[in-house]
């Protein structure tokens, strides 16, 4: 198939960036023709599409300002949708309303027809900039999924909820697959890693990848530190990522007396990330509150053997954990399966996640099982391979589907094309560009 691909990818630091970056090679591998377009090159998909006609047209799309590019062709090519964050309200309202020109109509006229039974003041309210938890509750998905031939989840849970949610819409379910970080051998040994982070050669390794930030549960994390301190000496904090400009994880540190036991890296490229996840003993991937993704950050955890910990979410109903209270499985589907994670109660974190750390720390043979359930997890579900046969599945079923044709507020349906057949009037060439500006 020829298939444009809109999607950021590296250098960007986007999740989604390297998500594409590995799944490219394979799609191209088996033969399909690919144009990538990221917000620096957009504008040549146009031209590029009227020369040659795509078999389909795939959007990455997610919750981030490097995906605002792709609202000026979601609605005028429509094509198969995947879905990495089931809300789009947070970026999409900051895109609008936080301008140098703000839009803010547009943005009220687009809030009210993804939720139509909503009240206008909650339109209102964030775009005098109080969104904050709305944005989870007002999703702002409903026009990108009712308008695409196909959109894609990366969970079956939340595949079943956005069908019964929307039932006109079409939905189908991929589930992610990472590379293997241990694989190949890297020479850089995990005591070389923790000794140039200044660590003791005793300590066990607790660690967060990615962005430093709340929603990472980062304080819940210095806290617990803080209160565990006291038994639990050889614990270290290791965040592999960038710190967050509205967070100041350093200042927090100090503020719970951790300062000595907290080491950040600062951004990791991700030919190094190996190294650190082999550096690290367990590896905290929380998130509150949730857009619903899929952390590619905690499959890679997974693949690498690692002890996790998250959030006690519905979508991992499925996957097979344990609760530290009581160290109890949770499974409500196999009840018999190794557990691969340790459960968080969202509303018990820091309790949870004191017993999980009294409960690992001091308990090599504990990790060591959790580990390799966690690595079977991962080679039965995640992998890269088996993600690209998914695609082969669904890409032909978007290119066959038609078009949906839905109801949509003027701006998203206006291609500015009046202004092209405005100046080919006042040039006398109306009649010979026709087709570039139709009617």
């Amino acid at each position: 198939m020829r298939l444009a691909w809109f999607s950021p990818l590296p250098p960007s630091t986007s999740g989604i960036a390297a998500y594409s970056a590995e799944l490219l090679p394979f799609l191209t591998g088996r033969g399909h023709v690919l144009d990538t377009f990221t917000d620096s090159n957009a504008q040549d998909f146009v031209w590029k599409a009227r020369r040659q006609p795509y078999d389909l047209v795939v959007y990455q799309l997610g919750n981030a300002a490097c995906h605002d590019y792709m609202w000026a062709y979601l609605f005028h090519y429509p094509g198969l949708v995947v879905l990495h964050d089931a809300q789009l309200h947070q970026a999409r309202a900051l895109a609008l309303t936080r301008r140098w020109l703000p839009r803010r109509d547009d943005y009220l006229a687009e809030f009210c027809a993804n939720h139509p039974g909503a009240p206008r003041a909650i339109g209102e309210v964030v775009a005098a900039g109080f969104g904050q938890s709305l944005f989870t509750h007002w999703p702002h998905i409903r026009l990108v999924v009712e308008s695409a031939r196909l959109t894609v989840v990366h969970n079956r849970r939340l595949l079943a909820d956005l069908r019964d949610r929307y039932p006109s819409a079409r939905f189908d379910a991929i589930e992610m697959g990472v590379a293997d970080p241990l694989l190949p051998a890297d020479s850089t040994l995990p005591r070389d890693v923790r000794a140039a982070l200044g660590m003791p050669g005793d300590a066990v390794v607790l660690a967060a990848f990615g962005g430093m930030t709340p929603e990472k549960r980062i304080p819940s994390l210095l806290r617990v530190l803080s209160t565990t301190a006291p038994r639990l000496p050889q614990l270290r904090l290791m965040l592999v990522g960038q710190p967050a400009g509205h967070y100041d994880v350093r200042k927090d540190a100090a503020r719970w007396g951790v300062s000595d036991r907290i080491h950040i890296t600062g951004y990791v490229p991700d030919q190094q990330l190996p190294a650190y996840l082999r550096a690290a003993d367990i590896c905290a991937c929380l998130r509150w509150p949730t857009n619903r993704e899929t952390s590619a950050s905690w499959l890679r955890c997974l693949a690498a053997g690692r002890v996790t910990l998250v959030s006690d979410l519905s979508d991992l109903t499925d996957v097979p954990t344990v609760d530290p209270r009581g160290w109890q499985a949770l499974d409500s589907v196999f009840p018999n399966r190794e557990p691969v994670a340790v459960s968080i109660d969202v509303v018990d974190e820091d309790h949870s996640l004191q017993l999980a750390l009294d409960g690992l720390v001091p308990d090599a043979a504990r990790r060591r099982r959790i580990e390799s359930a966690a690595r079977g997890w991962w080679a039965a579900h995640h992998q890269r391979a088996a993600m690209a046969d998914a695609y082969e599945r669904v890409l032909p079923i978007a290119a066959r589907t038609p078009a949906p044709s839905i109801a949509l507020p003027p701006h998203l349906t206006d291609n500015a094309s009046e202004h092209g057949r405005s100046l080919a009037r006042e040039l006398g060439v109306a009649e010979r560009l026709r087709d570039v500006f139709p009617a």
